[in-house]
C-alpha cells in the first residue's frame, strides 16, 4: 500500500519472511504456537469439567473461553451487553441487512498473524480496506487550511507532502533504528529485537510522539509537523497521538500495523459470533459437537456486579440477577476502568502496584458515524475534471477522516462521514446521530460544494463514542510517558508464579493489557497468555515441541526498567 506518508522501508524481498505483530516488548511466536499439531497444552484428566469465569465476551473473552472449552474445562461466560465487544457490526433501519457499519474494529494488518489463524478457522474473508492513497481507494483528497488537493498516488500531491514522508523516513532511521529493527522482527531474530528494544525503551520512556518529532533534524520545521499531525501515515492524521508515548508509536510503524490494511467481509463481528457457536474437532472431555453456546444453552451469564476472593483463593462472581458463583480461576478481558467503577470488587484480588498501573492506564476517545447510500455516487466522474465525484478525505475541518465503502457499482453503499478520536471526538460527544449529521455534511458541503451527499442518503445514520459507551468508557489504551512500568506489570500478570499466593487465580486478558492496544492481535495474544496461565494453574502443561508463552517467559521478558 502507498500511505499518505509511507513506512521508512519498503519491502521488497519476496523470500523474506512476513512481518508479525509478535513484539517487540514479548517477541513470542503465537502465530506458530496456535499453528503447532500438539495443541496449546493440556490439564490433568482430573481437573475436566472445572468451571473457569470468563468475564467479558469480546474477541479476547471469547477466544479464551474457546481455547480453554478445548483443553476440558467449562468457562462460564459473563457478558455485559452483546458478544463482540468492540468488534462491533450494525445494520441501518430499513435497509438491506447485507449494509453494514463497523463501529469499533474496522481494519486489520496482515501483520496480525495470530488474528488471521482465527479468521482462517472460522472461515471468513477479507479484502483491502480503503484507506488514504492505498491501491484500494480510487482517490484521496487532502484538504488542510481550505485547501485541497486530489490524488490517486502521493505523487499527485505537493512537493512538500512528499518531504514530510521523507521527513518521517529520516525521524525513525535516526531516532530508533527503524530499518535494523524492522529486520530483526522479520527475521524474528530474538536476541537483536531485545538488544535494541532495551536501549530505546530506557531512553525514550519519557518521551512523547510529538517530542520525538521535535528532536529530530528531519522535523525542525513546525510546518512539516503540522502536515504530519494532520495527515498522518497509513491511517491518516496521527496528531491525536502527539501526548503518547513515543514507544506506542513505534510499536505500530515497527511490526507495520498501520499497513496493507483488510476489513472482514461481512462485518469483524462475525468472529466472536462464529467461535461462540463453533464445534471443534478436536476437543478433551467433552463430546463432539459441543460449543460454547451450547455449554451456556444459548446466551452467556449477563453483566458482573461485585468480585470477591474468598476462603481457598477462590474467585466469587456475583452477576446482575443476583447469582454467586466460586472458581478456582477467572479471566477478567474487560476494560480495565471497570474494576474501578462498575464492578464491585475486593482490594485482595490484585497486588497494589497492579491496581496503580490499571488506574494509570490512559483511554483514548474515538467516535464515528456512518450513513447508507443509494450507491458508490463518489465513483462517477466530474466533467469538467475528469476526477471522481468524491474521494475519501482527509481534513482538518471537524470530520477530519471520511472513508467510502461499497461492495460495488450497482449495489447500496455506506459512507463514514467521520472518523475521530481524542479532542476531535468529544466536540462530537453532545450531539445526536442526527446532530452529528448535518455538521459533517456542512463540512463536508465546503470540499465538494457541487455534490449532493444528502440526496443519496437512504436511511438514518448510525454513530458511536466509545467514551460515552457504559461498559467500555473509551476507544482504547495508549500509553502516555513514563507508563511502560505500568503496561509491563499488566501484560506480565499471567506468570502468577512470580505473584503472592493469596493474589493468583484471576487473569487479565484484553487489548488494553497487550503492547499493541486499539488491534484486535493484542486481544488475541493476551487471551492466549491467560489460557497458558489458567493451564498451569489447573497443573497442566504445554507439549515439549511446543513451548508456551509461560514457558518461554524468561528468555524473552519485557525488558524491566528501575523503580528507584
Amino acid at each position: 500500500m502507498t500511505s499518505t506518508v509511507p513506512n521508512a522501508v519498503q519491502h521488497t524481498d519476496a523470500a523474506a519472511p512476513p512481518i508479525t505483530m509478535f513484539g517487540p516488548d514479548f517477541p513470542y511466536a503465537y502465530d506458530d504456537f496456535l499453528a503447532h499439531p500438539a495443541g496449546l497444552g493440556q490439564i490433568p484428566a482430573t481437573e475436566h469439567g472445572q468451571e473457569v469465569a470468563v468475564i467479558g465476551g469480546g474477541l479476547s473473552g471469547i477466544i479464551a473461553a474457546y481455547e480453554l472449552m478445548k483443553m476440558g474445562l467449562k468457562p462460564v461466560v459473563y457478558e455485559a451487553d452483546q458478544i463482540g465487544g468492540r468488534l462491533r457490526t450494525v445494520g441501518f433501519d430499513g435497509c438491506d441487512g447485507d449494509l453494514t457499519a463497523e463501529m469499533g474494529a474496522m481494519r486489520f494488518p496482515p501483520s496480525s498473524t495470530a488474528l488471521q489463524h482465527y479468521i482462517d478457522l472460522v472461515g471468513l474473508q477479507t479484502r483491502p480496506f480503503p484507506n488514504p492513497l492505498s491501491p484500494a481507494t480510487p482517490s484521496t483528497v487532502v484538504d488542510l487550511k481550505g485547501e485541497s488537493h486530489y490524488a490517486e498516488t502521493i505523487d499527485d500531491l505537493p512537493q512538500v507532502y512528499r518531504d514530510v514522508a521523507e521527513a518521517w523516513s529520516a525521524c525513525l532511521e535516526e531516532g530508533a533504528d527503524f530499518s535494523d529493527m524492522n529486520r530483526a522482527l522479520r527475521e524474528r531474530d530474538v536476541p537483536r529485537i531485545r538488544e535494541i528494544w532495551s536501549q530505546l525503551v530506557e531512553r525514550l520512556d519519557n518521551q512523547t510522539f510529538y517530542g520525538f518529532l521535535c528532536e529530530s533534524e528531519a522535523f525542525r520545521s513546525f510546518r512539516h509537523r503540522e502536515i504530519f499531525g494532520q495527515v498522518g501515515f497509513g491511517t491518516g492524521g496521527w496528531d491525536t497521538d502527539f501526548p503518547n508515548s513515543i514507544l506506542e508509536i513505534l510499536r505500530v510503524v515497527y511490526t507495520e500495523a498501520d499497513d496493507h490494511h483488510r476489513g472482514i467481509v461481512g462485518g469483524s463481528q462475525q468472529l466472536p459470533l462464529l467461535l461462540w457457536d463453533r464445534e471443534p474437532q478436536k476437543i478433551v472431555h467433552w463430546p463432539l459437537g459441543t460449543s460454547l453456546s451450547s455449554l451456556h444453552d444459548g446466551e452467556p451469564r449477563g453483566a458482573v456486579t461485585r468480585l470477591t476472593r474468598t476462603a481457598g483463593n477462590r474467585i466469587t462472581v456475583t452477576d446482575a440477577t443476583g447469582d454467586i458463583r466460586t472458581f478456582r480461576a477467572a479471566v477478567f478481558t474487560g476494560q480495565s476502568w471497570l474494576l474501578l467503577s462498575k464492578i464491585d470488587c475486593d482490594d485482595a484480588l490484585f497486588p497494589i502496584d497492579h491496581w496503580t498501573a490499571m488506574e494509570r492506564t490512559h483511554y483514548m476517545e474515538s467516535s464515528k458515524l456512518f450513513v447508507p447510500v443509494d450507491r458508490p455516487f463518489w465513483l462517477d466522474k466530474d466533467e469538467t475534471t475528469g476526477r471522481d465525484t468524491m474521494s475519501m478525505t482527509l481534513t482538518d475541518r471537524m470530520t477530519r477522516g471520511t472513508y467510502l465503502l461499497d461492495d460495488g457499482p450497482d449495489k447500496p453503499a455506506v459512507i463514514c462521514l467521520s472518523y475521530t478520536w481524542c479532542d476531535d471526538s468529544l466536540k462530537w460527544l453532545p450531539l445526536s446521530p442526527k446532530e452529528r449529521m448535518e455538521v459533517m455534511l456542512k463540512s463536508l458541503g465546503e470540499i465538494y460544494p457541487n455534490v449532493d451527499i444528502r440526496s443519496h442518503i437512504i436511511g438514518n445514520p448510525v454513530t458511536v463514542s466509545w467514551e460515552n459507551e457504559p461498559w467500555f468508557m473509551g476507544a482504547f489504551k495508549a500509553n502516555l510517558p513514563g507508563h511502560y512500568r505500568y503496561q509491563r506489570r499488566l501484560f506480565t500478570h499471567f506468570m502468577q508464579d512470580r505473584l503472592p499466593e493469596d493474589k493468583r487465580g484471576i487473569f487479565l486478558a484484553g487489548d488494553d493489557i497487550s503492547w499493541t492496544a486499539g488491534w484486535a492481535e493484542g486481544a488475541v495474544q493476551t487471551a492466549l497468555n491467560a489460557v497458558w496461565g489458567v493451564m498451569h494453574q489447573f497443573g497442566g502443561a504445554t507439549d515439549a515441541t511446543n513451548p508456551g508463552p509461560g514457558d518461554v517467559f524468561d528468555e524473552i521478558a519485557p525488558v524491566e526498567l528501575p523503580e528507584d
